[in-house]
């Protein structure tokens, strides 16, 4: 089983399809929702990102809603 954290926004599109994505393939992950939680927010900027959607599995990084990526993972 993989760790995954998603670091997400309240506002963010791309952060509801991440989350609809891991829904609908059964995968459990854990959301820091940088909007919400100040904690999240310096955690994700001191990794140096800016912007959301974060995923990281298992310490590995992706940027953005990529399916085809996920789908490759997770297949």
């Amino acid at each position: 089983m993989k760790e995954i954290k998603v670091f997400t926004s309240s506002t963010c599109p791309y952060c509801t399809s991440v989350k609809e994505y891991f829904k609908e393939k059964g995968i459990d992950y854990e959301e820091l929702n940088v909007s919400s939680d100040p904690e999240a927010r310096k955690e994700l900027m001191s990794q140096g990102f800016m912007g959301v959607p974060v995923i990281i599995i298992d310490g590995e990084a992706m940027v953005g809603f990529d399916k085809e990526k996920l789908d490759e993972i997770f297949k």
